[in-house]
């Protein structure tokens, strides 16, 4: 098949269940994954041969993309802050909105030019903690995750980014004593916080294919993750360390009364690039 008709057929087969652009993008992404053919080369090629392999490899995707499996779970892979990662369906795909969580710590660590710690509870991808390792060289970062499932996809991110971070399997709502020893500067999490009354609002890419572990709260506790890691922190932050959240964009108020009642000072809610109430920090003072 001519690449020219590989992709009049993959837009036709799509284009019920897709607007134009998008697909432009899926095909861009997956020529590029599949083709080795960035944009500007499928052009300059348009009646090159593709073998029947990876026209079997197109079929595939189309299949998927019909059944709204995001793209990145197709090429199994995305980027963030500017670095390569590794995605499965056992990790949530990251999104640009912790990119500027991320940011958020980076700017609020400048300062700290001798070694320093970090740990980022429930990491996923790795993500945020392969981030921050990335751009804070001189600092020892620590993560950990309920999945093993995830914590191999994040291992494999760290070695991809050639950073080092320290994983580790953990139940942050049943944490006993695996830090017993260990204070840290900055801790910084992105836990599930999306309450089931809120399914409704969601895609169905996101709701029939990211792992509703990472995602899903109940309705009648849907600060467990915070108060859990709030209450961690008050034992683990050193002295004058720093707590940064990603949260639900609903319960802002709510949030810093949390933070509020378990004596963290300097309070912080900070709004994302939509304009949602996305991020809180707050500092341990005693």
């Amino acid at each position: 098949m001519l690449l020219k008709t590989l992709r009049e057929h993959f837009y036709s087969a799509l284009k019920e269940e897709y607007p134009e652009t998008e697909i432009r993008s899926f095909f861009n992404l997956l020529s590029e994954c599949f083709l080795k053919m960035k944009p500007v080369e499928v052009s300059m090629n348009l009646y090159a041969p593709i073998s029947g392999k990876k026209t079997e490899k197109f079929e595939n995707a189309i299949t998927r993309l019909k059944n709204q499996e995001p793209i990145q779970y197709i090429i199994g892979s995305t980027e963030f802050y500017g670095l390569p990662f590794k995605v499965t369906e056992s990790t949530l795909i990251p999104r640009p909105e912790t990119e500027e969580l991320v940011q958020w710590v980076l700017d609020s660590s400048a300062s700290k030019m001798e070694n320093f710690t970090i740990l980022d509870i429930g990491t996923g991808t790795g993500c945020i903690a392969i981030s921050l390792a990335k751009n804070r060289p001189h600092a020892t970062v620590f993560a950990v995750d309920i999945s093993g499932k995830a914590l191999t996809v994040a291992k494999t991110n760290a070695k991809l980014n050639k950073v080092d971070v320290e994983f580790m399997e953990l139940d942050i709502l049943n944490w006993n004593s695996e830090f017993e020893n260990l204070e840290f500067d900055i801790i910084v999490s992105n836990p599930p916080y999306v309450r089931t009354l809120e399914k409704s609002q969601m895609s169905d890419n996101v709701l029939r294919h990211e792992p509703s572990l990472a995602l899903f709260v109940t309705d009648d506790d849907p600060l467990i993750f915070y108060k859990k890691i709030a209450e961690f922190s008050t034992a683990h932050l050193k002295r004058n360390g720093q707590l940064f959240f990603e949260i639900n964009q609903y319960l802002g108020a709510e949030m810093v009364q949390l933070l509020e009642n378990f004596d963290y000072r300097d309070v912080e809610l900070k709004k994302d690039i939509f304009g949602n109430a996305r991020m809180v920090a707050a500092n341990k003072i005693s």
